[in-house]
């Protein structure tokens, strides 16, 4: 891992871009890093860091004004990255089966959804092992965000993760529910009930799935990007309650 950039915002964090193995990410410290190291939570989310930068950092600084470092990047196939291969073929079918009213096909969301989750999480443990290599860095660490079933595969495979706060919104694999079993860390879901074109009972299932002895569904009214301030201040008391202790 190296860094690439660093600058400090406003509010006294600094935003520093990182490279690993040829992976553009970003890392945010908060002021009080520089005589404590922090947990660190990583975000989640289903594009490009470019695109999603003004969501990204809004996260990360409501996420560093509660003592946490959080970092992020870009996802296999998106931004500048090469596609996938096989991933946009399957994006086209979902969008023909959503334009004509026709279900998404298990074989769709599969074509759509497992390599990504394959190729994510393993570039999200590479990222875990540079992050808490930092002085600044201590853990434990949290995930937060989507893509979900990224979320699930590294919340059931990597010990390092002690908290999963994730959204609902995206597609499932079968696969995602047998794993969603082997999650036993607290989990907090949230879920946008009329997000038009995902699958609210699919999401609902998926919560049942989890082993979990502590999980927590927040569902609120509202499209995609309808999700209430509050329901970010809620997930920030989650992670304050499981990563400090």
């Amino acid at each position: 891992m190296r860094f690439t950039s660093e600058r400090v915002l406003d509010d006294g964090v600094v935003e520093r871009e990182i490279d690993i193995d040829g992976v553009a990410g970003i890392l945010w410290t908060p002021p009080r890093a520089l005589s404590e190291p922090t947990p660190l939570i990583l975000l989640g989310h289903p594009g490009g860091i470019q695109r999603m930068y003004p969501r990204l950092l809004a996260r990360a600084q409501q996420s560093a004004a509660h003592g946490f470092s959080s970092a992020t990047i870009d996802l296999p196939g998106a931004g500048d990255r090469p596609p996938i291969e096989g991933v946009d073929a399957a994006r086209a079918d979902l969008q023909t089966a959503l334009r004509d009213g026709r279900p998404v096909t298990a074989d769709v969301i599969d074509r759509l959804v497992v390599p990504l989750v394959d190729r994510a999480v393993p570039e999200l443990q590479r990222t875990l092992d540079g992050l808490l290599a930092l002085p600044e860095i201590a853990g434990p660490v949290g995930y937060s965000g989507g893509v979900i079933a990224i979320g699930v595969r590294l919340a059931a495979t990597d010990p390092r993760v002690v908290a999963a706060g994730l959204f609902a919104g995206s597609y499932v694999p079968a696969s995602t529910f047998d794993e969603a079993r082997r999650v036993t860390i607290p989990v907090y879901v949230l879920l946008q009930w009329d997000d038009h074109g995902n699958d609210r009972q699919m999401a609902l299932d998926l919560f049942d799935a989890f082993g979990s002895e502590e999980k927590t569904l927040q569902a609120n009214m509202g499209g995609h990007t309808g999700v209430p301030s509050y329901a970010g201040e809620d997930a920030a008391r989650f992670f304050t309650r499981h990563l400090r202790g």
